[in-house]
C-alpha cells in the first residue's frame, strides 16, 4: 500500500488560563497516508445512527495515539471510528466537519 497522502493528526487539550477559562490547545502532527472511499454497508450502517462517515485514511499503527480530529487538504474530520487492520496499519474513518464548526 502506498502512502502519497499528507494527514495532520490533531490532539486537543483543555488547559486554563488566568483567570480559570478553558481554552483549547491543539498539537498537530503531519504522518503520510492512504486515502479509501467508505464501503456501501459502513455508510448506510453508520447513517442510520446518525452519522456521515464520508473518507478513510489509512495510517501506520505506531503514528496514531488517539487523535479525534484530521485535517486533510484544508478540511477538518472527526473520526468516527477506528480500525486495526493488521499489526501495522490502522483505519480512521471519519466524517466532515460542518463548515460552522
Amino acid at each position: 500500500m502506498t502512502y502519497d497522502h499528507e494527514l495532520v493528526l490533531i490532539a486537543q487539550e483543555f488547559v486554563e488560563d488566568e483567570i480559570g477559562n478553558q481554552i483549547a490547545q491543539e498539537t498537530r502532527k503531519t504522518v503520510l497516508c492512504n486515502v479509501k472511499s467508505v464501503g456501501r454497508n459502513e455508510f448506510y450502517s453508520a447513517a442510520t445512527a446518525g452519522l456521515r462517515p464520508s473518507i478513510v485514511f489509512v495510517i501506520h499503527g505506531y503514528e496514531y495515539d488517539g487523535e479525534q480530529i484530521v485535517e486533510f487538504e484544508g478540511a477538518r474530520y472527526n473520526v468516527i471510528r477506528t480500525y486495526s487492520t493488521d499489526f501495522e496499519e490502522v483505519e480512521l474513518t471519519c466524517e466532515r466537519v460542518a463548515a460552522d464548526g
